[in-house]
């Protein structure tokens, strides 16, 4: 039986879904691949190797319009107390996606994972949308695939 976590069904089309790497169908599996292509690749003119061994061991978070992913995060550890979040994206902005799709995470490492942080890579761009969930810098800023960057954590235990 596939362990399909159907979060919110929003009664349009649209609706959040949680499955671990095996779970996923290829269908969706090209639409993740394809949607961080568009946003990652594409949108942000960065040649890199987005497709890692990092996705079979994570867990993927998704907003589904239809059969088309629009917002998309996944999780796995980063050490015994630290879950990461990786390729946080959402394709169309202004409408709130970004900010469920990164609840929807933080709930599923609360629930799922036994951890103490959340640990993020950050493009400096986007430092504010990580703090309204909580997050703080902790790092200085550094350079992955020309992007400015910035680690930041989500202390778990403070933030209950």
């Amino acid at each position: 039986m596939v362990d399909r976590d159907i979060c919110l069904d929003y009664g349009n089309g649209m609706k959040t879904v949680v499955k671990k790497f095996d779970e996923l169908s290829a269908k969706e599996i090209y639409e993740i691949l394809k949607t961080r292509s568009e946003v990652f690749i594409v949108e942000q003119s960065c040649i890199y190797q987005d497709i890692d061994d990092k996705d079979y061991d994570s867990l993927h978070v998704f907003i589904e319009d239809g059969n088309r992913v629009v917002a998309y995060l996944r999780i796995y550890r980063k050490d015994e107390d630290t879950m990461q979040l990786g390729r946080v994206l959402s394709l169309k902005h202004g409408i709130g996606l970004g900010r469920m799709i990164m609840e929807e995470g933080i709930r599923q490492v609360r629930e799922k994972f036994d951890c103490k942080k959340i640990y993020i890579e950050a493009q400096c761009q986007a430092i504010g949308y990580y703090e309204k969930a909580g997050f703080k810098v902790c790092s200085d800023e550094f350079l992955e695939d020309g992007i400015p960057h910035v680690q930041m954590i989500l202390d778990l235990e403070s933030s209950k």
